[in-house]
């Protein structure tokens, strides 16, 4: 009889304990969770709503790639190398 209330005993201190872990593991996910959610609103907010189809170099919806034009000036440092050409 002793070993019949021991066993009753472990098994119900086992499935109490799981719950516990369970309903922790949930929480802590959950969180997480919340915490991804909040991170990637907050950097698209960051960044004016722009989603992928609108970064330079990706292509448009319509097939076009985004082309940036712009002119650049090559900087020589004094006493660096001289050009030959």
């Amino acid at each position: 009889m002793l070993v019949i209330i021991v066993g009753i005993l472990v098994i119900s201190l086992s499935l109490a304990l799981g719950f516990i872990v369970f309903v922790g593991i949930a929480g802590f996910v959950l969180v997480m969770g919340i915490v991804m959610r909040v991170r990637y609103w907050w950097l698209g907010r960051a960044t004016g709503g722009q989603n992928a189809a609108e970064h330079p170099g990706k292509p448009q919806p319509s097939g076009q790639p985004r082309i940036i034009e712009g002119e650049y000036q090559e900087v020589r440092k004094p006493g660096g190398p001289k050009d030959n050409g």
